[in-house]
Parts: C-alpha cells; structure tokens; sequence
C-alpha cells in the first residue's frame, strides 16, 4: 500500500465516531459534525456542523482543512428562478449570541478531492479557521449515504 493511501485510511478509522461531541474555541461551540459516506473516492463529499457563538463579537468561519480531501471549500445553496446552485463561499458568519447551521440546502463544506472514499462508520479530523477565534480541530462522522444528520437525541444513554 502507498504511504499516502495508508495515511489517509488511518486518518479516516482514527477517531471513534463523535457526532455528538461539542468542541470549543474562544467563544464558539462546534456540535454535530457530521459527513455522509460516498460512492467513491472520485465523488465529492460533503460536512455538515453546527457552531454557536455565545460571545458579543461576531465570528466567522473562514476555511476547513482535513486530510480526508485535497480540496475542501465553503459552499452555499442558493436557488435563483428555480435553479439551485452552489457556488463557493468566501466565509460563513456566525454572528454574536446566534447559532448557525452548515446543513444540506444552506451552508455547507464540500470536500473535493477525496483521498479515499467515506465509508459509514467511519470518522476523519477537520479543522475549522474562524476569522476571530482561530482554529479548532474536530471529528467528523461519517453517516450513511441518506442520512440528514447524527441522531444525537439518544447519545450517551
């Protein structure tokens, strides 16, 4: 096996799965994080978190880094006339006392250039910039192919 295929298959089984766990950083809490599994590694993938901001400053999400895509990027849904597009954004608010969602339909990462296909079960580090509190490494779990979120309802019990 190549170096690099067995470090990004490391890099996806490393962490348990931990949807459920909040992170923190400066003002912000990083809940749900979240991934669905792909088809293959040629397909684009996609990451979904929740970031509250209890502070009085507003923040902003200014980039994702992981080693599971070469190329991950801010995207935002957007329909026009009927027409949904996605085009890239250059950062995603998170204004004071207010929480924002990177869900399907909105805000969301798109992970192009996969370095091996997500598979559910599975999880892979991310680590978020924010323009203001800086960075903050967090897990991703990785969901089936149709899920619309971590059932975090249940956690723990």
């Amino acid at each position: 096996m190549k170096p690099t295929i067995l470090s990004a298959f490391f890099a996806l089984t490393a962490f348990p799965a931990l949807a459920c766990e909040s992170f923190t950083v400066g003002d912000l809490t990083i809940d749900h994080a979240w991934s669905r599994a792909t088809i293959g590694a040629d397909r684009p993938g996609v990451f979904y978190v929740e970031i509250t901001n209890a502070g009085a400053s507003d923040d902003a999400l200014i980039g994702i880094a992981t080693p599971a895509a070469g190329m991950p990027m801010l995207h935002e849904t957007t329909v026009t006339d009927g027409v949904a597009s996605m085009p890239h954004a250059m950062s995603v608010p998170v204004p004071a006392g207010q929480t924002v969602q990177l869900a399907p339909g909105g805000y969301h990462g798109m992970l192009m250039g996969l370095t091996v296909a997500l598979k559910e079960g599975d999880s892979f580090p991310a680590t978020l910039t924010f323009q203001n509190a800086g960075d903050v490494t967090i897990n991703v779990e990785v969901l089936s192919l149709r899920a619309e979120g971590p059932d975090c309802a249940h956690a723990g019990q």
